[in-house]
C-alpha cells in the first residue's frame, strides 16, 4: 500500500457514525498538526488552519467525519441486540450484514442482523422488505446463557454483560479492500471519509507553497443528521468561500438511473450544479470548472434532485458564502460497502489545490456579488 491507500484504509475502517466523529478527528490531527493550527468547535468539528501570504480570502475545505451507522437501544429477553438508524439505511440491505458495535470501554463486539432461512418464509414473506425495527443483532447468546444458574444469579442480559449499553455504536463490517482494478477501491464510510481525506491531502499538497489566501480544511460533524457540523463550523471559520466534498451517485452499473449521462466511477471528479440543499454560486462553479479546463484535469457534472450536502449550510453561514459542492461518484453508497475509484480521488485534490493557487482578493471579488 501507498501513503494514500494507508490513510484511505485507517480513516474508513475507523468508527465514526454521527456523534461520535472522535476517533476520526484524532486521525486528522496526527496528519495535519505539525504544519497547521487546529482547533475545535463546539460540537465536535475539527478546523485545521493553514495560513497563506494573506489572511483572506478564507477558504473552507469541508469533509464529514461521520458515517451511517445504528445505535443500540435496547435489548430482547433472549439477548438479542435492538437498534435504531443513524442516518438514512434501505433496510433491504441491512438484513443478514455483519456489525461491529463498540461498547464504553472500546472493545468491539461482532454480531450479525439475524435473517430467517427462505426454507422458512412464506410466500408473503418473501415478497416483503422488511423493516428495520423488526430486526435484531445477534451477538451470540445462547440458551445456556440464558438458563444457566450463574446468570440467573446475575440479573443482566447477555449483551449487558459483553459490555454492551443503549447508546453504543454500531457500524457495518467491512474492511478496506483493493480490488481487481488495483486503482478501485471498496469499503464502508466512503461517505464522506473520502471527503475528509481530500481536505487533509490539499493541505498537505499546499505545504511549503505559496497561496495567496488561508485554508481551512475541516471535518465537519453530524452531517447525515441533518448538515449540523457545517453549520456551527461556518459560524466558527467564517470563509469568503466554501467547498463541501462529498461522495456522489455512480450510474455506471445495472438498474442505475441515468446511466447515459449520469457520472462514472474513474471519470473526473463530480462538480455539482445542484443538489437537494444548494444551488451554487455560478461565478465559483465556472471558475473551478475553467481551473479544470486549464489545467487538463477531467471532471464530470453532477445534478442531484434530492439529497443534500454541508454546501448547503455553509452556502448560509451568516450573510451567506458562495459555495461549491465537488465530489467522487461511488457505487453503492449508504449501503455496507461502497466502491470508488483513486483516479478521481487524485484529480480532485489536484483540481482543489490548483484553486487555492488561483483563488485572491481580485479572484474573490469576481465571485462575490456586489
Amino acid at each position: 500500500m501507498d501513503k494514500t491507500e494507508k490513510l484511505l484504509k485507517n480513516l474508513t475502517e475507523t468508527f465514526g457514525i454521527s456523534g461520535f466523529e472522535d476517533d476520526v478527528a484524532r486521525i486528522m490531527v496526527d496528519e495535519l498538526k505539525d504544519f497547521t493550527e487546529i482547533s475545535r468547535d463546539g460540537i465536535g468539528s475539527l478546523i485545521a488552519m493553514k495560513k497563506g501570504k494573506a489572511a483572506s480570502p478564507k477558504i473552507m475545505i469541508a469533509g464529514h467525519m461521520d458515517e451511517i451507522g445504528f445505535l443500540v437501544k435496547g435489548f430482547t429477553k433472549s439477548g438479542f441486540v435492538k437498534f435504531n438508524p443513524i442516518g438514512g439505511w434501505w433496510s433491504h440491505v441491512v438484513l443478514g450484514q455483519r456489525m461491529v458495535i463498540k461498547t464504553r470501554s472500546g472493545k468491539e463486539i461482532h454480531g450479525v442482523v439475524g435473517s430467517k432461512a427462505p426454507h422458512s418464509l412464506s410466500a408473503d414473506e418473501r415478497k416483503k422488505v422488511m423493516d428495520i425495527d423488526d430486526m435484531f443483532i445477534d451477538v451470540g447468546a445462547t440458551v445456556e446463557d440464558d438458563d444457566s444458574k450463574k446468570n440467573k444469579k446475575d440479573k443482566r442480559s447477555f449483551p449487558e454483560r459483553l459490555g454492551i449499553a443503549p447508546g453504543d455504536p454500531i457500524t457495518p463490517y467491512s474492511p478496506f479492500t483493493i480490488m481487481g482494478d488495483p486503482k478501485v477501491y471498496m469499503s464502508k464510510a466512503w461517505d464522506d471519509r473520502i471527503g475528509v481525506a481530500v481536505a487533509i491531502k490539499v493541505l498537505q499538497e499546499l505545504k511549503g507553497v505559496s497561496h495567496p489566501n488561508t485554508v481551512y480544511g475541516v471535518g465537519t460533524v453530524q452531517e447525515e443528521v441533518g448538515l449540523r457540523g457545517a453549520t456551527t463550523s461556518a459560524f466558527a471559520v467564517d470563509p469568503d468561500v466554501g467547498f463541501a466534498i462529498d461522495v456522489t451517485l455512480a450510474c455506471d452499473y445495472p438498474g442505475a438511473k441515468d446511466p447515459e449521462f449520469g457520472e462514472k466511477i474513474g471519470k473526473g471528479p463530480s462538480i455539482s450544479v445542484m443538489d437537494g440543499s444548494l444551488l451554487p454560486n455560478p461565478r465559483l462553479r465556472d471558475f473551478v470548472i475553467e481551473t479544470a479546463k486549464a489545467k487538463g484535469i477531467p471532471f464530470q457534472y453532477g445534478a442531484l434532485a434530492r439529497g443534500g450536502t454541508d454546501g448547503g449550510r455553509i452556502n448560509l453561514s451568516k450573510i451567506g458564502r458562495p459555495t461549491l459542492t465537488v465530489s467522487i461518484a461511488t457505487r453503492y453508497i449508504h449501503a455496507h460497502s461502497g466502491i470508488l475509484h483513486r483516479d478521481d480521488f487524485d484529480n480532485l485534490v489536484k483540481l482543489l489545490v490548483e484553486v487555492v493557487k488561483k483563488l485572491d482578493k481580485k479572484q474573490l471579488n469576481k465571485i462575490i456579488y456586489k
